[in-house]
């Protein structure tokens, strides 16, 4: 499989194609919203974001900043090359119930350290996810948790074909 061809940038953008493998972690001081259930379940402006060549951001605020009750502990783990192995909350709503749909790194390893006491969500399982005031696009494929804004151009590894980037 050849690498795609990555889309040109205007100013204030970023191409995923020159985002770092292994990724990187960075901290970000945008606001940053997730609403499920007709809810708010988390705000923050101490989040981190996880920048992975093809990959748009995947943003992780930390722990305290969802809710009281937003979170459930989920069966089952994943394991990631990177950071390590992964385990999953349930995301709570109103009356909602995403099953699954955060995840965290309670001993991620070296290098992902930071990601200790912080969680991601699946951005299409929620009701919004919202960057800076830009309500986010999930990305493609439903495997991989990445968010698209404006600011970020691809094209992004998870829809159809791109298994192989």
């Amino acid at each position: 499989m050849t690498r795609p061809v990555p889309l040109p940038t205007a100013p204030g953008q970023e191409s995923v194609w020159d985002y770092p493998r292994p990724p990187a972690v960075e901290p970000s001081d945008e606001s940053v919203e997730v609403w499920f259930g007709g809810v708010l379940v988390a705000r923050s402006t101490r989040s981190l974001r996880v920048l992975e060549t093809s990959h748009p951001p995947t943003y992780y605020l930390p722990r305290e900043d969802f809710t009281e009750g937003a979170l459930r502990r989920a069966h089952g783990s994943s394991y990631c090359e990177w950071k390590g192995e992964a385990v999953y909350f349930d995301v709570l709503g109103r009356r909602e119930v995403a099953e699954s749909a955060a995840w965290t790194y309670p001993h991620p390893n070296p290098g992902f350290t930071a990601l200790v006491d912080h969680v991601a969500v699946m951005p299409a399982a929620m009701d919004r996810c919202v960057v800076a005031g830009e309500v986010v696009t999930p990305q493609e494929g439903g495997f991989y948790g990445g968010w698209v804004t404006s600011r970020v151009v691809g094209p992004f590894k998870g829809g159809p074909g791109t298994w192989g980037w």
